[in-house]
């Protein structure tokens, strides 16, 4: 593949250089806006596709990212704990303020500023995951081990404990 990167795109393979990783940003014809879209264009289980997802607090209007599995919800409840205080999702044009992506872009690097980011636990179960990479047709793959790198791993996901809640 001898074409030029798309301008996020681009951003997205600098920032995996800067961070010292060999990874590759390719870009489908087919489109990876969602999880299942992606799993679709990629040809792999919706698990092993990285959701980037950008919540709000509510306080302080903070962003905060969250790298989940493609197949699971996250807990708000739990992430509220997590983050101190009361948070929802985050819209459009703040998730684009903060990231420097649109939605169903948005990838785990490159963002316009450091993001507080919590790493799902359950992509540690894979080998190789797959992330957007800067616009809904741009995707990497890496280990989710260097997705731990970039923020702290815990359980975010609905259903991650035997407690029920």
């Amino acid at each position: 593949m001898n074409r030029k990167l798309r301008r996020q795109a681009t951003r997205v393979q600098e920032a995996l250089q800067r961070l010292g990783q060999k990874l590759t940003v390719v870009e489908l014809a087919a489109s990876t806006r969602t999880a299942q879209d992606a799993a679709d264009a990629i040809g792999c289980p919706r698990g092993m596709i990285v959701k980037s997802l950008v919540f709000k607090t509510r306080k302080t209007a903070r962003p905060v990212l969250v790298l989940a599995s493609g197949d699971s919800r996250v807990d708000v409840r739990r992430l509220r704990t997590l983050v101190g205080e009361k948070i929802g999702r985050a819209n459009a044009a703040f998730v684009r303020e903060h990231t420097g992506f649109a939605i169903g872009g948005v990838a785990p690097v490159g963002h316009s500023a450091p993001l507080k980011t919590f790493v799902d636990r359950k992509l540690l179960q894979f080998t190789t995951v797959w992330a957007a990479a800067g616009t809904p047709y741009a995707v990497f793959s890496c280990s989710p081990e260097f997705l731990a790198t970039l923020g702290t791993v815990t359980d975010v996901r609905e259903d991650s404990s035997t407690s029920g809640g």
